[in-house]
């Protein structure tokens, strides 16, 4: 199902909204019953609101007088992909080996690389103004390459490569964490590392995120895709989830056609009482709605 639906998906431009089975609207949120998710108009129920007001104006465009933090692109050896592979790194201003610091890894969507969020979302700009304005801990953040196989570059029909993404947690767990623990002074333990994205890099976090929550306490899912698997496989125990996990955040824009896969699984985290953000912001699955959800996301996580 999920291969199907993205294999018959259009490329999508900056602003366009993804719709799909347009000629039949979701359910009612209310009325919505476990089993295939159809997706179309959003469709929001009473819970669908935003959890926090946006980001001010100019929150991601860098400020004069304000320290920067460094990107830096790096190559790793991946074992489980069996290539030499990009990511891009983001360490704070002032980053020094005598402290440690906590790591976000941030996911890009099924056409993007390592670079998606650099170029389109400016989140070392908003990264360095919230750490100005002391409203986050000062944070390393990777970008990884979502699309786990030797030819990781989007080209050709990019929705063939979906099975890819689902390769991702090998060379997430095996090869990038243990590169960037080498490299950089991080502290170690599941309470020192977040993992989130948006749209297809929202699923993969979701999916590897609460698989693996001895590795993760912190996971959001920014408008996920429908490589997100169903809420009874992400979450099959929910003590265990209610016990490690630290914050589970959901979000999506009130025009975005994937809203579904977020909503049912919001309804099951509240059926299941796992404590959770549930987010939905004004606008479709575009870069304006994914940069608000990591200004927001960035605040709330590595806190006591």
């Amino acid at each position: 199902m999920i291969l199907s639906f993205l294999l018959g998906l259009t490329m999508m431009r900056p602003g366009e909204r993804i719709v799909a089975d347009s000629d039949q609207p979701s359910a009612s949120l209310a009325a919505q019953q476990p089993g295939p998710l159809k997706f179309g108009p959003p469709v929001l129920g009473p819970d669908d609101k935003p959890a926090f007001p946006p980001a001010p104006v100019g929150f991601d465009l860098p400020r004069e007088g304000v320290p920067k933090g460094k990107v830096e692109t790096l190559d790793y050896e991946s074992k489980s992909v069996g290539t030499t592979r990009h990511l891009v790194v983001y360490t704070p201003p002032g980053y020094t080996k005598e402290n440690s610091y906590p790591v976000l890894y941030l996911l890009h969507g099924i056409g993007g690389t390592e670079r998606e969020w650099l170029d389109n979302a400016s989140p070392n700009a908003i990264l360095d103004n919230l750490l100005a304005d002391s409203k986050i801990a000062p944070m390393i953040v990777v970008f990884p390459n979502g699309r786990a196989e030797k030819n990781d570059r989007p080209e050709g029909n990019i929705y063939a490569h979906a099975p890819a993404f689902a390769k991702l947690d090998k060379d997430l767990l095996n090869d990038v964490i243990p590169f960037i623990e080498s490299k950089y002074s991080v502290k170690k333990g599941a309470e020192n590392r977040a993992l989130a994205g948006l749209s297809m890099g929202g699923g993969q976090s979701l999916n590897f995120g609460l698989a693996n929550l001895d590795t993760f306490a912190w996971v959001g899912g920014f408008s996920s895709a429908p490589n997100t698997l169903a809420p009874e496989a992400l979450v099959p125990e929910p003590e265990k989830a209610i016990k490690n996990l630290k914050l589970l955040w959901l979000s999506c824009g009130d025009q975005d056609g994937l809203i579904a896969i977020s909503q049912k699984l919001h309804l099951f985290l509240n059926q299941k009482n796992v404590p959770h953000i549930w987010h939905v912001d004004a606008g479709a699955h575009v870069f304006p709605v994914w940069k608000n959800d990591l200004y927001l996301f960035a605040q709330r996580i590595f806190r006591p």
